[in-house]
């Protein structure tokens, strides 16, 4: 349980010492939390831990951290918020849309921060981008998917029907389907959706795709990036290149990805936390973003998928795992 930040003195003689020994043990109280665990979270999570840390937060001497995951459940989510809410930590970090948007029903004028939010405007947490608006602001991983169709064309040239794996009810997903679909629709290709609101239903989506698509795009979607081993299992079944948004599944089995590196995402929303833990109002700190796309290649996967990655492709690539 959080400490308030108090002291009582038993005599005035008393006060100039007492206030020394009050200064000495108060710590900066953070509390985070999370949808789910999957690995582009956790690199979240501790670059922002990391970047507190390098600005003198240390964890157990100055700053008091409090961390819990909602395992997947929206309802533990929202009750997690209540708890954070009533500790009254000194700012409140949120990695997902659906965690900040539980936070933010329960936050009152404790200052939010959220990290990997793809669409804030679009899921009511702010204003606009450059004035957030309120006591929120934070970290987005919107990024364009023309890179990645340019990315499928040159690896897959004959696909035609891009699957993708969402879960309908985060916000953040059907927001980036939307985008998703424009842009398939100017570099002449057609989408398939398949939808799974749990993790245990990602294997059965990833399979209704076999036969519909030529290739799989997984959007930045916790709950269908918790599970991606599924899709690329129904991948390397069915010779479905699978690609992702984020690099951390390429790490896990994806064939290719042109995105974020998460742990550089969460270092940027820890050099928020710092600005308003030093006293910045959130509302004045715009949304923040990386400007940079790494691409990540696996040659196993490419050869269980039964693609050929070109020389200068790879030559390109951030990182290849072999």
């Amino acid at each position: 349980m959080f400490r308030k930040k108090a002291a009582s003195f038993a005599a005035a003689a008393l006060i100039s010492a007492a206030c020394s020994v009050a200064s000495a043990t108060e710590m900066t109280q953070v509390a985070i939390t999370y949808i789910i665990d999957h690995p582009a979270i956790d690199a979240a999570r501790m670059g922002i831990v990391d970047e507190l840390k390098a600005h003198g937060f240390k964890e157990g001497e100055t700053l008091e951290l409090r961390v819990q995951s909602a395992q997947g459940s929206m309802p533990t989510q929202l009750q997690i918020a209540k708890e954070f809410a009533g500790l009254e930590p000194d700012l409140l970090v949120a990695i997902s849309t659906p965690s900040a948007q539980a936070l933010q029903s329960t936050a009152g004028d404790i200052p939010l921060l959220f990290a990997a939010v793809t669409d804030p405007v679009g899921a009511k947490l702010v204003e606009s981008i450059e004035a957030p608006g309120g006591n929120i602001t934070g970290t987005t991983d919107k990024q364009p998917f023309g890179p990645t169709l340019a990315l499928i064309k040159t690896l897959v040239p004959d696909a035609k029907r891009i699957g993708v794996i969402y879960n309908a009810g985060e916000a953040n997903s059907v927001s980036q389907v939307a985008a998703l679909k424009v842009e398939l629709e100017a570099h002449g290709l057609e989408i398939e959706e398949s939808t799974a609101s749990q993790t245990a239903m990602v294997a059965d989506a990833a399979l209704s795709l076999a036969g519909r698509a030529d290739a799989i795009l997984i959007p930045t979607d916790s709950t269908i990036v918790a599970a991606v081993e599924s899709v690329v299992n129904v991948g390397e079944r069915a010779k479905i290149p699978v690609f992702a948004s984020d690099t951390d599944s390429v790490e896990r089995g994806a064939l290719a990805a042109l995105g974020f590196d998460y742990y550089k995402l969460g270092r940027l929303t820890g050099e928020m936390a710092v600005r308003v833990l030093n006293g910045e109002s959130p509302a004045a700190i715009p949304v923040g973003a990386l400007d940079t796309q790494d691409l990540y290649l696996n040659t196993s996967a490419a050869a269980a998928m039964g693609v050929t990655l070109p020389d200068d492709i790879l030559e390109q690539a951030t990182k290849v795992i072999q």
